[in-house]
C-alpha cells in the first residue's frame, strides 16, 4: 500500500495549467520550509495572527515541519485542514489550505493561503484560491466558502473581493498585542456557480472521492 491507500488526503490533487495543489510528503515539507524562510511578504507587513514565518531560519523551518504534521494527525470528519502544497512546474511556491468543522453538517469550509514573496504579483494566489474553491464547492460540494484578512493586508482583501465574496462583518483580533481589524468575507454556493467566464478555470480533481470517504462527507447509505 502507497500513502494515499493509508491516508487518502495524500492522493488528493488539485491541478490547473502549470498549478498543482497537494499534500505535501516530508521531503517536499523541507523545500516548502525554505521556500518560507526565503520570505513571503515585506518585512513592514503583519498578515498572519501568529508570527509564524518570523524567526531565525531552523526556527521557521521547524515549526512550519510541525504545523504540518499536526496537521496530518488531526483530520477527522468533526474536524479538518488540509494543508496543500502549492505547486508551479513542481516547484513549491506557497501553500492553500482548506478546512472546516463538523462540513458533513454545516456544508461550510474556509481558506487561509501563504505566497513566497519571489511570486506575488504573478497572478497566482488568485489561481490557487479559485482552485481551492473549485475542490470545496465541486468537489467537496460546499454549500458556502469562507475566509478572512486583515484590514491592512490589501492584497488578500483585492483577491477575495474580485473573486465576488460578500462581506460578512469584521471582528478585532489580539496580533501580537495590538487591536487589528480582520475582514470577514462569505461566498454562497450560488455565488459560485454564477461567477463570470474569467473565473472558470479548467481545474481537474483527482483522488476526492476517498477524501470524501474518510471524512463521511456524504449521507450514510
Amino acid at each position: 500500500m502507497d500513502l494515499a491507500d493509508m491516508f487518502p488526503p495524500f492522493g488528493l490533487r488539485v491541478a490547473c495549467g502549470d498549478l498543482e495543489l497537494r499534500l505535501p510528503d516530508d521531503a517536499e515539507l523541507a523545500r516548502l520550509a525554505d521556500v518560507a524562510v526565503a520570505g513571503i511578504h515585506p518585512p513592514e507587513r503583519r498578515p498572519f495572527l501568529v508570527p509564524w514565518n518570523v524567526g531565525e531560519p531552523d526556527e521557521v523551518r521547524r515549526g512550519l515541519l510541525q504545523y504540518h504534521w499536526s496537521s496530518r494527525g488531526n483530520v477527522s470528519p468533526e474536524s479538518w485542514a488540509l494543508e496543500l502544497a502549492v505547486f508551479r512546474d513542481g516547484e513549491p511556491v506557497g501553500v492553500q489550505s482548506v478546512g472546516a468543522k463538523n462540513f458533513p453538517v454545516t456544508r461550510s469550509a474556509g481558506t487561509g493561503s501563504w505566497l513566497a514573496l519571489a511570486h506575488h504579483g504573478e497572478g497566482i494566489g488568485k489561481r490557487m484560491r479559485l482552485m481551492a474553491l473549485h475542490l470545496l464547492f465541486d468537489g467537496f460540494d460546499a454549500a458556502d466558502a469562507t475566509t478572512e484578512a486583515f484590514d491592512d493586508n490589501p492584497e488578500s482583501n483585492g483577491v477575495t473581493r474580485s473573486l465576488g465574496y460578500a462581506p460578512n462583518g469584521v471582528v478585532l483580533q489580539e496580533r501580537q498585542g495590538e487591536a487589528a481589524a480582520e475582514n470577514r468575507y462569505r461566498m454562497p454556493r450560488d455565488a459560485w456557480a454564477a461567477r463570470p467566464e474569467a473565473h472558470r478555470l479548467d481545474v481537474s480533481l483527482t483522488g476526492v472521492a476517498p477524501v470524501r470517504a474518510l471524512l463521511k462527507m456524504d449521507p450514510e447509505p
